[in-house]
């Protein structure tokens, strides 16, 4: 039974545990789209939540005007301490535009909004709601670090479902490019980012403190750009990883506009940003070589390792997968990550009063609508 101890603390799942935590003074964010609605694997994640008992669930909504309505009408028969965040009503983007905010539409502006919403509390935790096997347990597994003195927890799982090897955009873009990039440098953020077991996984928690302080990319690299901001806040002593147990997600296709190849380069420029903020200058001329040469020394190693297990491997498509991960190794674009909450120019409170109204209007209007129908 695997029990070792990484760079920095990793709590695992060796008895199946729902451990003592303070889930009455935490805060669930819950990132939702259209996908989400009405779906199976949403359905349990909130009935899963309504047996925790939070202090609140901020579900911040990216939806059309058309679907919002009967989004939060569904959102509403869940027994929750609910509160729904429009991201898309036209008060709220007009005024994050006036206050030079609004930019590119991702789920991490999403997040970063519901986190403004989150910080009365004092403890934060975030996660999908696309998760089939969600348990009610993963809440009070990743507070229990918060709640011994840690300040971030990372939840890690194995992607391993229907006999075959997922998590592809961590296991063949991101692991080998920090790997590629240690080659390099010694710099202590590699191995920060390397230490956790599933980089990519949308599952955290943090101190509202911390929380407050942090940089949130805008769009995929939201996972990353949390890593590197909680190095910066809490370092290896303040951080731990959960093992999460049996996880299963929803799968992408690798092209695509929200395919894994158009994620690549939101996550590979977050993960670039990242150490260079902590002081790697990457050799950009030669590290996309160098990344596909670790990458494809990573697959001969799955290879291996799925036909230990007895799984499904096509060797063949995974190096097609790293050859279009490859055009990701770039120079990052500007800059364009939302402020700290603590330094932000336009209050939580005023967020929430304008997607209040957003969405009331809309609801109203709809409800209005169906009356002229009648």
């Amino acid at each position: 039974m695997e029990y070792v101890q990484e760079r920095i603390a990793t709590l695992h799942d060796l008895t199946d545990p729902e451990p003592d935590a303070p889930t009455d003074r935490a805060a669930v964010v819950l990132p939702m789209t259209e996908r989400e609605y009405a779906g199976l694997a949403a359905e349990r994640v909130l009935s899963e939540l309504e047996r925790v008992d939070p202090a609140r669930v901020v579900v911040p909504l990216h939806a059309s005007a058309e679907r919002i309505g009967p989004f939060a009408d569904w959102l509403s028969e869940y027994d929750l301490p609910l509160a729904v965040l429009w991201c898309d009503g036209p008060r709220l983007t007009s005024r994050l535009a006036d206050e030079g905010l609004n930019g590119r539409r991702g789920k991490g502006r999403d997040v970063w909004l519901a986190l403004g919403q989150a910080l009365s509390e004092e403890f934060v935790v975030v996660h999908d709601a696309d998760t089939k096997t969600y348990s009610r347990s993963y809440v009070a597994r990743l507070l229990f670090p918060l709640a011994q003195g840690y300040e971030f927890s990372k939840g890690y799982y194995a992607r391993v479902e229907n006999d075959r090897l997922y998590g592809r955009l961590f296991r063949l873009f991101y692991a080998p490019l920090v790997a590629a990039l240690a080659e390099e440098t010694d710099a202590p953020i590699l191995d920060y980012l390397s230490a956790f077991r599933y980089a990519l996984a949308g599952e955290f928690a943090a101190t509202s403190d911390v929380a407050r302080r942090l940089r949130v990319q805008r769009t995929w690299g939201l996972e990353v750009g949390t890593l590197g901001g909680a190095f910066s806040l809490t370092g290896f002593d303040g951080s731990a990883q959960v093992d999460l147990g049996a996880y299963e997600h929803d799968h992408r296709a690798v092209g695509g506009p929200t395919g894994l190849s158009e994620m690549s380069r939101s996550v590979g420029a977050a993960l670039l940003r990242a150490v260079e903020d902590h002081g790697v200058a990457p050799t950009y001329e030669t590290l996309p070589e160098r990344y596909a040469e670790t990458a494809r020394r990573f697959v001969r190693q799955y290879a291996v390792d799925a036909a230990f297990n007895g799984l499904d491997y096509d060797r063949s498509d995974e190096y097609e997968q790293v050859e279009r991960y490859t055009e990701a190794v770039a120079v990052p674009d500007d800059d364009d990550r939302l402020p700290a909450w603590v330094d932000a120019p336009i209050s939580a409170s005023t967020v929430a009063e304008l997607a209040e109204a957003d969405l009331r209007e809309a609801t109203d209007g709809a409800a209005a609508e169906r009356g002229v129908g009648r």
